[in-house]
């Protein structure tokens, strides 16, 4: 998921990371990441569109989110130093920021009042997913017994 800045204090965060960012400019069809990769980093999202794949079957994906300007990309993954959930591709021209995630985590680690404002954008994309599996299966829906196979 992305990170969207809707508000002030998400305003002051992207301004707070100005001083970490590298410009980075993507042609369509490019790739920002792929799904499975290590996270090396995050992406602010300057202008243009990117496309969030999520795999489907076999080497297919579907389009899980289209982000645009003030979107950040692969922070959740950043924080954890997990692998990236989905694909990013450049829906056209597209201009971003990078910040390194060893960077980014040096960064945070002398400015608390920072580190706050990416817990709350963290939050505020949880709460986006929970919204968004609501309306996927209707609460009422009897739930469905899985086979487990060991």
């Amino acid at each position: 998921m992305a990170g969207n800045l809707p508000n002030a204090a998400h305003t002051d965060l992207w301004h707070a990371l100005e001083r970490l960012k590298r410009s980075r400019h993507y042609q369509q069809h490019d790739l920002l990441f792929r799904d499975g990769e290590l996270c090396a980093g995050i992406y602010l999202v300057e202008s243009g569109e990117i496309d969030l794949l999520v795999a489907a079957r076999r080497k297919h994906h579907r389009i899980f989110d289209t982000v645009g300007a003030g979107s950040i990309l692969g922070l959740c993954e950043a924080m954890s130093g997990s692998p990236h959930k989905l694909t990013a591709e450049a829906v056209g021209p597209v201009e971003v920021s990078y910040i390194e995630r060893m960077a980014l985590m040096k960064y945070l680690s002398k400015h608390c009042e920072v580190c706050m404002q990416i817990v709350a954008l963290l939050s505020e994309d949880l709460h986006g997913l929970y919204r968004r599996c609501r309306t996927l299966t209707p609460l009422d829906a009897k739930p469905r017994k899985k086979s487990v196979t060991h």
